[in-house]
């Protein structure tokens, strides 16, 4: 039977991403290190829209999709991230891979089992 997990991560950045290589770059290593596997993408733009200014990535993977979204007009940063997989959910990896690549701090995540709902396996 197929898993529904959703972790979701908000959190900050003092040295946000902005170079869309280097963000589609970490998200193909992310698949990899997590173990799934990339079917389209990454998609990665650079909005430059006043007050929603910074980078949006997307990639489709296997199991579902993963979502990211960083604005650099806030000191710090911010960033949001989203992992759907009907897969098993490596939290651990994917924050400390948030930590170390894109500089995330003071962030709090949710992890969703959403097979028959809106289930709430895990926030801190």
């Amino acid at each position: 039977m197929a898993l529904h997990n959703q972790l979701l991560v908000n959190g900050y950045s003092d040295n946000p991403p902005v170079d869309e290589t280097f963000i589609s770059k970490w998200m193909e290593n992310l698949v990899e290190e997590i173990g799934m596997k990339i079917i389209k993408g990454p998609f990665t733009a650079y909005v430059t829209k006043e007050g929603n200014r910074g980078l949006t990535a997307i990639v489709m993977i296997e199991t579902s999709h993963i979502a990211l979204h960083v604005w650099d007009e806030t000191d710090p940063g911010m960033i949001q991230f989203d992992l759907y997989t009907c897969s098993t959910l490596p939290v651990d990896l994917v924050i400390k891979s948030l930590e170390n690549n894109l500089g995330l701090k003071d962030y709090k995540h949710m992890v969703i089992e959403r097979e028959t709902g809106f289930n709430i396996l895990e926030v801190r």
